[in-house]
């Protein structure tokens, strides 16, 4: 059994979302809310393969995070299979594929969800992750599977920094998972996931709408509900996204639709203490009551994990990156007066020192009489 079905149930986990779950966004989310399980941004198999920057920064991550899956996507299945070797030798909990991104330049070029429509290579791509996973586990090293030294020494580096050990000490075996949606064009959810279970992955995560649909109109938990029929009949767990605003509709999604848990994404920007209520989530739901409606965050609060989480970021990247950090400040920066000037400013900072200014400023003009205390 992997570590999914160790998971307190239903699972209540962050959702991986490109440019968003980064290093110091999931840090955030970990340490504050606790999630069951966290996703990294999805990184292609040959940039990895390539050993190129880009690949790699979405594989740095801080202990706190366990259990932390990397998701990967790309075409070919040969780098999948090297790609599982490196995920296992970082120490990953679990290799996600990705098949559901709706991105053109992805799809486009017959990744994320154009794999739908490619159910034969699918296939072949999840064989290949499992064989990798399963060699690395048997104690191949990265260099029996090709890879580069480039690559070797990279892994070598992000390790040690993390651990200490410039290589994993234990080889396990690592779980297999796959997130996608309903179809490319039209709903094929029913035949594609006919497709997706002979490839005998252990969960499979579903976004509510079609490649076309991107993020527009609802997410369709009717055929969420369909699919989870027919997988969890071969002993695989399904896992729901889409829509999911709440702690008080996360228990709605499941109840009504047999899913063995949920993925939230979007409710979780500007909200890293989201996933507190996962425990209440889970008394609700066995003894039949309605959780209670989330507690509102104190001004002052936001305004420290606005500065917390800048700060860290700055910790984590070059300060030339700090322009990827404005759209979560605008996320902190809602439900509150004058809060859209506010975001405004935000989206002209340069580094947290900026952040800190707007976030002093603001508090001297509402005329609060207590001082902000903003330790980061």
């Amino acid at each position: 059994m992997s570590f999914w079905h160790n998971l307190p149930q239903p699972i209540i986990g962050l959702a991986p979302m490109d440019g968003v779950t980064d290093p110091a966004f999931r840090k955030i989310v970990a340490t504050h809310g606790g999630p069951d399980v966290v996703f990294t941004e999805f990184t292609n198999v040959n940039d990895i393969f390539q050993n190129r920057q880009m690949g790699w920064d979405g594989f740095r991550y801080s202990e706190c995070e366990h259990p932390i899956v990397a998701q990967v996507y790309g075409k070919d299945p040969r780098r999948f299979y090297q790609a599982a070797h490196v995920i296992g030798e970082l120490g990953f909990d679990g290799l996600d594929i990705n098949m559901g991104c709706p991105s053109k330049s992805v799809a486009s070029s017959g990744c994320g969800a154009a794999l739908i429509r490619t159910p034969e290579l699918a296939l072949e791509i999840m064989a290949a992750a499992k064989q990798g996973l399963q060699d690395w586990a048997s104690g191949q090293n990265l260099w029996e599977a090709g890879l580069k030294p480039s690559v070797i020494e990279t892994v070598r580096e992000m390790n040690l920094v993390r651990t200490g050990n410039p290589m994993a000490v234990h080889h396990r075996a690592i779980p297999l998972s796959v997130k996608t949606r309903l179809g490319y064009e039209d709903n094929v959810i029913a035949e594609w996931s006919a497709s997706l279970i002979q490839g005998t992955p252990d969960v499979i995560s579903i976004h509510g709408r079609t490649l076309e649909q991107m993020y527009r109109g609802s997410a369709d938990w009717d055929a969420i509900t369909l699919a989870t029929t027919l997988i969890r009949k071969h002993g695989i767990m399904v896992l729901g996204n889409g829509d999911v605003r709440s702690l008080r509709e996360a228990v709605l999604r499941i109840q009504t639709s047999g899913v063995d848990g949920v993925l939230i994404g979007r409710a979780a920007l500007g909200n890293p203490w989201l996933f507190n209520g996962k425990d209440r989530l889970r008394e609700a739901i066995q003894h039949g009551r309605a959780i209670p409606d989330e507690q509102a965050i104190p001004l002052a609060q936001r305004f420290q994990m606005t500065l917390h989480h800048a700060k860290l970021f700055e910790d984590l990247n070059d300060l030339a990156r700090f322009p990827r950090m404005r759209k979560h400040l605008g996320w902190y920066c809602t439900g509150f007066p004058h809060a859209a000037p506010m975001r405004v400013r935000m989206v002209r900072t340069t580094c947290a020192a900026d952040v800190e200014a707007v976030l002093q400023e603001y508090w001297v003009q509402q005329g609060f009489s207590q001082p902000m205390a903003l330790a980061g």
